[in-house]
């Protein structure tokens, strides 16, 4: 334990392995990439509408809502702004932890961000990452089911919190002992049998773990984090700073469930491979591992939408690919997407279940219109670490999300913001924050 509160508190992104370094940039930029394009959704209106009305504002402890620009507490900020990264499901994630770490984490270190510079930003954002990807690791292997990030994103952005309140080691033991114990232990797969806004509980998580810093802050003790102390998860923790979880993060190309993407990457390989359109599949057979033979909704909902894996199949074989148009109201009343949808199966099989969640496989059978047959391989799906995706790919992901809402210059000003970071001051901070927040009305 000693040497975990040493790394949270000690830990300087100028010491970071240029990966990490590099990584933990890529990281925010494909967050803050997705919350842009996000916070059109209903959810987020509701969630920011929320955190204005029941987390406000005090004089020196404030954080803004993004692309919204009214001042809430840092837990509200930390709350709303991992609630709108997370209502459109394209952001990284992490396959030990079947999960997302860094919605909360960038969510939690731009709301305590009031006092630092630009390598510290980023320093919490690398702490960040490690916390709750190794909790996340370790609340598996000791739990016996499968719970929603939030309840490890809480041991996260607890000991971001921490950090930014210079917490003594007494009182960041506590802080992260308070956020497992009050962090969302919700089961995962209640939302992906039936989708809602609850989501992956990433905001709930983000607001427990600051919360508990501040706890810890004015005395308030919490029982010691299972996940971080138990024997049985000390090898989880005995590499820190020498392995670093956030360059093995995956990025995804498409704003729906990591799990239905395999086998959108094999149709469209098929369709490109053999020349066809999109408008000649009759039908989809899909073969994959059980998780995601559960993504079955035809969806009414974005958040049905992005956890279907029938309508993320016909709405990439129909469009060529699928993006925030097609999990908004235009996909979803699109009648063509909606009757493919209908003529997707899908099968389970073991070999896949037992690769699973290492590896995610799915194999695709596209019948045609005139009866032809065409089958693919097993397919995983792009961005994963072993397979990482280019700087130019990750460009043009956060350009073509980010874009129809900010516009083209601004959105040149907010990367560019991002890149300056490793050597930016406290100022340039607050402008990130200020873009993020202003940028939207």
């Amino acid at each position: 334990m000693t040497d975990l509160v040493a790394f949270i508190h000690n830990t300087r992104y100028e010491d970071l392995p240029d990966q990490a370094a590099s990584d933990v940039l890529r990281g925010l930029t494909d967050t803050l990439g997705v919350a842009i394009a996000a916070s059109r959704t209903e959810l987020s209106r509701i969630i920011r509408d929320h955190a204005a009305m029941m987390f406000g504002a005090k004089p020196h402890l404030s954080a803004m809502l993004w692309q919204d620009g009214r001042l809430v507490s840092p837990a509200g900020a930390a709350l709303a702004n991992a609630m709108t990264t997370d209502a459109l499901d394209a952001h990284d994630g992490s396959k030990p932890t079947k999960g997302h770490v860094g919605c909360g984490v960038v969510a939690a270190a731009l709301a305590t961000s009031g006092d630092c510079d630009g390598p510290e930003l980023l320093a919490r954002i690398a702490v960040g990452y490690e916390v709750g990807t190794r909790a996340g690791i370790a609340l598996h292997s000791t739990a016996c089911d499968y719970h929603t990030s939030g309840a490890w994103i809480a041991l996260a952005t607890a000991a971001i919190g921490a950090r930014a309140l210079r917490l003594d080691p007494d009182a960041t033991r506590h802080a992260l002992g308070i956020a497992e114990y009050h962090g969302p232990r919700s089961q995962m797969m209640r939302c992906i049998d039936h989708p809602t806004m609850v989501k992956d509980g990433s905001g709930w998580g983000a607001m427990a773990g600051i919360s508990a810093a501040y706890l810890a802050g004015s005395g308030f003790t919490g029982a010691p984090a299972v996940t971080t102390e138990a024997m049985e998860v000390s090898d989880i923790w005995c590499d820190l700073a020498k392995r670093w979880y956030v360059s093995e993060q995956y990025i995804k190309l498409y704003p729906v469930c990591r799990w239905a993407q395999p086998p959108v990457e094999a149709a469209l390989h098929l369709l490109r491979t053999h020349n066809v359109a999109g408008d000649r599949v009759a039908s989809v057979q899909v073969e994959t591992f059980h998780e995601a033979t559960r993504l079955t909704a035809i969806p009414k909902t974005t958040e049905e939408a992005q956890y279907s894996l029938p309508f993320s199949v016909a709405a990439a074989i129909l469009r060529g690919t699928i993006g925030a148009k097609e999990v908004g109201p235009d996909g979803l009343s699109d009648p063509a997407i909606r009757n493919l949808a209908q003529r997707v199966t899908m099968a389970e099989r073991q070999d896949f279940n037992e690769a699973f969640p290492a590896r995610r496989f799915a194999r695709v059978h596209l019948t045609l219109m005139d009866g032809t047959l065409l089958s693919s391989d097993a397919v995983e799906a792009q961005g994963d670490p072993e397979d990482r995706l280019g700087e130019d790919v990750i460009n043009a992901k956060f350009t073509a999300l980010a874009e129809p809402v900010l516009g083209a210059a601004r959105t040149q000003v907010l990367r560019a913001n991002i890149d300056a970071l490793p050597k930016a001051g406290t100022d340039d901070v607050i402008a990130l924050g200020d873009l993020m927040g202003a940028s939207g009305r």
